[in-house]
């Protein structure tokens, strides 16, 4: 894969340029990743925040998650596209939530783990051999 590869929302008021590859790639079945997809689960990459940069103007929406950790969602508000999710105590990484529109950058953005299982929707098949976590991993280990 040749980089950079750029995306956009679906109005294209934001692009972004990935510099780099996700260091990893998450399907969440959370109750809020399910709400957020209206989907079984949403498709996370994980970016270090220095290896995508963004244009345009990017609205913030934020919540208090189960665990009392905070999470700002960066979205357009044209569009309503969700962008990117990060922590305010952790900004060197960037939970990407848009995808590139090509579909010759499909694979980059498969996932290499399911989380939250334990709130998986009892229809979905998770793929075998898939490594799961039945709640939230440690983040840390995943992207440094």
């Amino acid at each position: 894969m040749h980089y950079p590869i750029k995306g956009a929302c679906q109005c294209g008021q934001i692009t972004y340029v990935l510099h780099q590859a996700p260091t990893t790639v998450l399907a969440c079945h959370c109750t809020e990743c399910q709400k957020l997809s209206t989907s079984p689960f949403s498709v996370t990459a994980l970016v270090s925040a220095n290896a995508i940069e963004f244009y345009g103007p990017l609205q913030e929406w934020r919540r208090v998650a189960d665990s009392g950790k905070r999470n700002y969602a960066k979205f357009c508000g044209t569009c309503g596209n969700r962008i990117y999710h990060y922590s305010p105590d952790d900004l060197g990484v960037i939970k990407l939530k848009l995808k590139p529109i090509s579909s010759e950058y499909a694979a980059i953005f498969s996932p290499t783990m399911h989380i939250w299982v334990s709130s998986k929707l009892s229809w979905y098949e998770i793929p075998e051999g898939m490594k799961t976590v039945d709640k939230q991993p440690v983040l840390d280990t995943l992207v440094r």
